[in-house]
């Protein structure tokens, strides 16, 4: 027999849902909670750039800003980034919370859906639903990588809508039209997929009404459809242009695209209705030779609209599921370039919004069918829910434990699909991270290649590693220049060009050509800036150049310490600036106090103004406690104390272990023999001067000495 819906549910056991939910969401996501920042997650946690309060104003002006322009999105990546930083827990903790707040609205709009049209399914049957989708690994890609905050942002943004439209449709409330266009907006701010939910709201009010009315339905939402058209649009532009996903690897011709899309609805039905096999990425089909073979998939999904179109009138609730559930892939099933699609046309994270729809109709129908099931224990229904749920949440456990690091998860990925070349290039860059994998991290880069020899971004990882090989510079810049031939705005390619070059004889000017061609594409290229810096510091003529490049990217980063100890060595070279170099490096050891070379750079600095040789040996002294293997350090302090009264034994001290850490360096032969001839000992004073001649011929403070030391025996003058 068919149950009605009784009323609303009492509020202890609606908080004890509540409570149920969360539980299984953290129980499924338990392992993700301090997993690593995974691939691009770095691309979109707020980068140094747009960490202060005016980096705010620009994720909302500039559409190259960020990654994607989603300025919600970002917006709430910025929040997070002033309350924990770069800590993964809070942000995979807010990423489990929103997932579970959307799964408690999802039971909430379904309850006062189904409660509209009795019958529809039983009570309970909501938190069904929401306990599957908590569970379901389809929403572990969405739920366990940080990236996909706008996933799991978006649809709270959109299901709270979507309840707020439904309240508007039964009361007429202007006040509650306004906040639902205002959520709309919000989730339209966060990921532009959600540009599907008036047509999603225009299924629901047919499937509730069983009509459409222009007046009471269809106009209302006129202005959303305009606003998700242009948001739509919007999107795939800067898919297209700023992204890049045009060219070669997106050529379809119309006919190719409708297959396609036929493939994928099937793909990812399969896929929720029996969650096996799941991978970060899946294998890219090759739709020129595959699709005349996929016919079938897009005549299945027209006949399955077609039959449930026909006996609309008794399965109204399955036509309005099927619909909800492709509807909402529109935007993935391939009529629109994304820039994922270079390496696969589907991935799960593509479906967390659409599978709500399947979800939320196959538990209506189960449910309602198992209601209509003479003699059938009573609970029957609740305990295969739980038994689903807890296989369910088994299976996204397991999976998120993939989601610990970059090695396990595309090392993983590349045993399910060892044709993925993203995954090969993936694993390469963080085998390349490490430190210690570099050979394989080469053997992985050139595996992608030969999967996929036209990647930009491969040949500039390759070419990075290449790069610190002795003796393949020559390949590094092949990989490099192949790079720019494919990609000729790649601004990371320039830069990195110009890195290799700079350390060639003779090629600093091809090097400033690289540099500069990478800030003509990226302007706010902050480590470009302080690599034209650096190379122009070192060219006749070009100091005010360097000195301005170099304020440009402390500007652009103000937190990188590096950046600034640079633009201090190069002020310090500026007539009449040496107070602003003591500022930069001031602030840089403020930023890292284990910095040494600041230290050591601010004693450098602070020994040659009047007043302030404490605070120099202070600095040096500080630098050895950081850095004791420093011997140029050594050396420097070692120089200090010989001009200090009654120093002299530190100074002695300080130049021998210079000379154990760099043996036969000139200057600290130098150094001990100022000491001696201060000591009035100038017979060990000659020795050392005359070792330092030794091992540099032409080394004039030397000669000086050595000739002053003749003076001072003839009576006239003495060492310096």
């Amino acid at each position: 027999m068919q149950e009605t819906s009784p009323g609303p549910m009492r509020r202890p056991r609606q908080w004890g849902m509540v409570l149920l939910v969360f539980g299984v969401a953290l129980a499924c996501y338990w392992p993700a909670l301090h997993g690593a920042m995974l691939w691009d997650d770095a691309g979109h946690v707020t980068r140094p750039g747009l960490q202060p309060l005016s980096g705010l104003g620009r994720i909302w002006t500039d559409v190259r800003a960020t990654q994607q322009y989603y300025p919600v999105l970002h917006s709430a990546f910025w929040i997070e980034h002033r309350l924990w930083g770069d800590s993964t827990l809070g942000y995979h903790l807010l990423n489990v919370l929103l997932h579970a707040t959307s799964c408690c609205l999802l039971a909430v709009v379904l309850r006062r859906l189904w409660s509209a049209r009795p019958g529809s399914a039983p009570a309970g049957a909501e938190w069904a639903a929401a306990l599957l989708f908590a569970a379901h690994p389809v929403c572990v890609e969405s739920v366990a990588w940080i990236s996909e905050q706008k996933n799991t942002l978006s649809l709270a943004f959109y299901l709270l809508a979507g309840a707020a439209y439904l309240d508007f449709s039964e009361r007429r409330r202007p006040g509650a039209y306004v906040l639902a266009l205002l959520l709309f907006l919000l989730a339209l701010g966060t990921k532009s997929v959600t540009a599907t939910l008036p047509a999603a709201l225009l299924v629901v009010l047919w499937w509730r009404n069983g009509r459409l009315s222009w007046r009471r339905d269809v106009a209302p939402l006129a202005p959303w459809l305009a606003v998700a058209a242009a948001s739509g649009m919007f999107t795939a532009w800067v898919e297209r242009r700023l992204i890049g996903a045009e060219g070669v690897g997106f050529e379809l011709t119309a006919l190719e695209r409708v297959l396609l899309a036929g493939r994928v609805i099937w793909f990812y039905a399969g896929k929720v209705a029996w969650p096996a096999d799941l991978a970060f990425f899946y294998g890219r089909w090759n739709v020129a030779s595959e699709s005349a073979g996929w016919a079938p998939y897009l005549g299945a999904a027209v006949a399955v609209t077609a039959a449930l179109w026909v006996f609309r009138r008794r399965c109204r609730g399955l036509l309005a599921g099927w619909l909800l559930f492709v509807g909402s892939l529109f935007p993935a099933l391939g009529f629109f370039n994304v820039y994922p699609f270079v390496f696969s046309y589907v991935a799960d994270h593509f479906q967390y919004l659409a599978s709500l729809g399947f979800i939320a109709t196959a538990t209506a129908s189960a449910a309602a069918a198992m209601a209509r099931v003479p003699r059938l224990p009573r609970g029957s229904g609740s305990l295969a829910a739980a038994g689903l749920v807890g296989i369910l949440s088994l299976l996204s456990n397991r999976q998120c434990r993939l989601y610990s690091d970059d090695e396990t998860l595309f090392r993983a990925t590349i045993a399910q699909s060892p044709g993925s070349w993203m995954a090969h290039h993936i694993l390469a860059f963080s085998l390349a991270m490490s430190g210690t994998h570099q050979a394989e991290a080469v053997d992985e880069y050139q595996r992608a290649l030969r999967i996929n020899p036209d990647y930009p971004n491969a040949h500039i990882g390759l070419g990075i590693e290449l790069a610190k090989l002795p003796g393949r510079g020559a390949e590094a810049i092949g990989h490099y220049e192949r790079a720019l031939e494919l990609k000729p705005w790649a601004a990371d390619a320039h830069n990195d060009l110009g890195l290799v070059l700079s350390g060639m004889p003779g090629r600093m000017p091809e090097a400033i050509g690289h540099y500069e061609a990478a800030l003509r594409t990226r302007p706010d290229y902050a480590e470009a800036h302080a690599n034209l810096a650096d190379a122009l510091s070192g060219m006749p003529g070009r100091m005010p150049e360097a000195l301005a490049h170099y304020a440009e990217a402390v500007r652009l980063s103000p937190a990188f310490p590096e950046i600034r100890v640079n633009y201090a060595l190069a002020l310090a070279r500026a007539p009449g600036r040496a107070n602003e170099a003591v500022a930069q490096l001031e602030e840089a050891l403020r930023l890292a106090p284990g910095n040494a070379l600041a230290h050591a750079s601010l004693a450098n600095l602070l020994a040659s103004m009047p007043g302030r040789m404490p605070d120099a040996l202070g600095h040096y002294e500080a630098a050895l406690r950081i850095s004791p293997d420093l011997a140029w350090v050594h050396l420097a302090l070692a120089l200090q104390l010989s001009s200090l009264p009654g120093r002299d034994a530190e100074a002695e001290l300080h130049a021998n272990e210079a000379l154990r850490l760099a043996p036969g360096t000139a200057e600290a032969y130098n150094c001990l023999a100022i000491i001696e001839a201060q000591r009035g000992r100038l017979d060990e004073a000659r020795r050392n001067w005359e070792k330092a001649l030794q091992i540099r011929p032409g080394y004039e403070t030397a000669l000086d000495n050595l000739r002053r030391l003749e003076r001072l025996e003839r009576g006239r003058g003495g060492p310096r």
